[in-house]
């Protein structure tokens, strides 16, 4: 078309007319024709909108060239400009026909140009333009296609080299090796991953590689950590003379040109590969993006070996937890299963499996109704459905099978995904038949003893009662001796001291058996109880010193015979371990809507790990100071202050404890005016 139109213009230019020299032309509307092209290259790759650059990385040289070529004809020698623009174009991705078609665009604008103007161009000119298109258009795509070919290979070697899956100590050397063999005018070449804070050389080839190996430098440091920083490749044409070059291995004598290009995943800097050589101060186009396309397959490999080696790791791991898992379900003797939402045996230990009647192996995949008892079916499946919908948990569940005089206790717990939702559930089952039977015997045990403590309870009243009568009838004789009158009041302090014990006594067993401790409310007055109770318990204990006060209102509606009880009760502890040389401090306060019993004693203090059983039956307080009747303490039945908290419970009431060194020991009763 273009010698059709080039004799068309040769015939019709007239003789002396003007005529276009067409290298000039292009010169010198170089912008006008880039324009048209870049306009024409928009539609034709609209995906590329918001990359500008792409556009006229190398298109501007080559019009020069081509105005060279037009301008000098077939002898002039074609640039490297084709070269590195077919370059450029296979590292953005192009394929040959659309480097074919900017070309062909590139023409019918230059056309377009041509015609736009007055004069015609000059005989032989536009034969020239298509001979020089026709050159460079061949010297780019042949440059694509050997770039494109050598790259498939080595792209080809590498894929081969990571094939059977290679650890990640021999991986880097096995790609770097490929990559050398790959490059022209390499003589060196190291990879170097990211460790820490530090660039570690993990594989080298060619000179200095035996050295190279295994030295470090920091990960901002010099030339390579600039690359890291920057996440883009650079290049240095004189290595000797450049201070940021520190890597020990690339300052081997003799290497002029370097090229680094940082390994990314993503945004993320896994390491820097370089390769560097002797004979050459700048490497060619095709040899850098052999480099940049290897060092991103490179990348890909690693990220690929670190994920195996991690998934193997995992795998690992994991198979260690199941055989612990397995190991520890063997080995307990409780019933271990865990159930999908199908209610599927997805894992079942020896124990459980022996329970339902079958092996652990033929259970999984199973259903739970297939293969557990069916009275356990009946009444667990509904269950398992309900804790699966609400995501509760079932905790100690008995139950028994027919023909199996065991006792079962079952728990069950819902199995959560990380999200929370219900994956399945887990079945522990345990015998307990021993323990139940151990229940049971306690069970019998406690029962006699508390029979036996209200009958004993209830017949020892009888003979004390007499003794108490007798000792009261010697008491008002007149011609006993004083030694014979002493006895009597040891006769019927001790029975009165016994009949206390014989009451308390009997309350335990109430208490015990279900049928509490009786009351009989009536409106009282608690000090005047309280009073007439200590003028007793002061003829019982002679030589001690009992002090009483009372102030406010202090009337209410409760059992005399119980708050004597009580007050009896608490002196009684308090005469027991406070100091002999010490007086017994009781008062009575009233306020708004109780009235407040107070006793306190001067002592050794309540040890800390006893207060929280301090009112537990059957158990002593011990003290650590020597007493002469350590004997009796360890005699005492320890029901007094059991009695004590039954009885304000009854009344609605509570009972407080301060214990220490400084203050002494101080028991406090609140007496509700009416009970709750």
């Amino acid at each position: 078309m273009l010698e059709q139109e080039s004799h068309t213009a040769g015939k019709e230019a007239a003789p002396g007319a003007r005529t276009l020299a067409v290298g000039d032309f292009l010169r010198a509307h170089q912008q006008e024709l880039m324009e048209d092209w870049r306009q024409g290259m928009r539609t034709r790759h609209p995906e590329r909108e918001g990359q500008p650059s792409w556009l006229l990385d190398h298109m501007p040289r080559v019009l020069c060239v081509l105005a060279d070529l037009v301008d000098h004809g077939p002898e002039e020698p074609l640039t490297h400009v084709p070269d590195a623009h077919a370059m450029s174009r296979l590292d953005e991705g192009f394929d040959l026909g659309q480097v074919a078609f900017e070309y062909a665009l590139l023409r019918r604008c230059i056309l377009r140009g041509l015609e736009a103007e007055k004069t015609l161009p000059a005989p032989g000119e536009l034969e020239r333009l298509e001979d020089a298109l026709d050159r460079i258009l061949t010297r780019t795509l042949t440059a694509f296609s050997q770039g494109r070919q050598r790259i498939l290979q080595a792209l080809d070697r590498m894929t081969q080299a990571a094939l059977d899956s290679p650890s990640m100590d021999s991986l880097p050397s096995r790609l770097l090796t490929v990559l050398v063999d790959s490059a022209l005018s390499v003589d060196s070449a190291a990879l170097l991953l990211v460790e820490g804070d530090r660039l570690v050389v993990r594989a080298a080839e060619g000179v200095g590689a035996n050295d190279a190996v295994g030295t470090s430098m920091g990960l901002n440091e010099g030339l390579l950590g600039e690359v890291g920083a920057l996440r883009q490749p650079l290049a240095l044409r004189s290595v000797p003379t450049d201070a940021r070059v520190v890597l020990p291995a690339l300052k081997q004598e003799g290497l002029r040109a370097v090229y680094v290009v940082p390994l990314l995943e993503g945004d993320q800097l896994l390491g820097v590969a370089y390769m560097s050589s002797r004979t050459t101060f700048a490497f060619s186009e095709s040899d850098t993006l052999l480099f940049r396309t290897m060092a991103q397959r490179a990348t890909a490999h690693l990220v690929h070996a670190r994920l195996q080696a991690r998934e193997r790791q995992a795998h690992l791991e994991a198979q260690r937890s199941l055989s612990q898992l397995d190991a520890l379900l063997a080995s307990t003797p409780m019933g271990i299963a865990l159930l999908d939402r199908d209610l599927r045996y997805v894992r079942i230990n020896q124990a459980l499996a022996d329970i339902n009647g079958h092996s652990p192996e033929a259970h999984l995949g199973r259903r739970f109704q297939d293969m557990a008892p069916a009275t356990a079916v009946a009444t667990f499946e509904p269950l398992f459905h309900r804790l699966m919908e609400t995501g509760e948990s079932g905790d100690a569940l008995e139950f028994t099978l027919p023909g199996d005089a065991r006792t079962f206790q079952a728990s069950f717990h819902p199995v959560r995904a990380p999200d929370g939702a219900v994956q399945g559930l887990s079945c522990t089952v345990v015998d307990v038949t021993h323990h139940k039977q151990a229940e049971a015997v306690l069970q019998r045990a406690v029962d006699f003893r508390e029979q036996l403590m209200a009958v004993v309870g209830h017949d020892l009243r009888n003979p004390l009662n007499a003794i108490n009568a007798s000792a009261f009838q010697l008491s008002r004789a007149e011609d006993l001796e004083p030694a014979e009158r002493r006895a009597v009041d040891r006769i019927r302090n001790a029975t009165a001291r016994m009949g206390r014990m014989i009451t308390d006594i009997l309350d335990f067993a109430r208490s015990r058996l279900g049928e509490g401790i009786p009351v009989a409310r009536q409106e009282m007055d608690l000090a005047e109880v309280c009073r007439t109770t200590l003028e007793e318990l002061q003829v019982s204990a002679p030589r001690r010193v009992l002090l009483f006060d009372t102030r406010g209102d202090t009337r209410g509606f409760w059992d005399p015979d119980r708050v004597s009880q009580v007050l009896g009760n608490l002196v009684a502890n308090a005469l027991q371990h406070g100091q002999e040389d010490q007086p017994v401090r009781v008062s009575v306060r009233g306020e708004p809507r109780e009235v407040v019993l107070d006793v306190h004693n001067v002592g050794e203090p309540i040890a800390p790990e006893l207060m929280p059983r301090l009112f537990d039956p059957f158990k002593s307080i011990p003290s650590t100071a020597p007493r002469p009747d350590t004997a009796r303490q360890k005699r005492s039945l320890g029901l007094g202050l059991y009695i004590v908290s039954q009885i304000v419970g009854v009344h609605g009431g509570r009972v407080e404890v301060r214990s220490t060194r400084e203050d002494g020991t101080r028991f406090t009763v609140h007496w509700p005016r009416q009970a709750g």
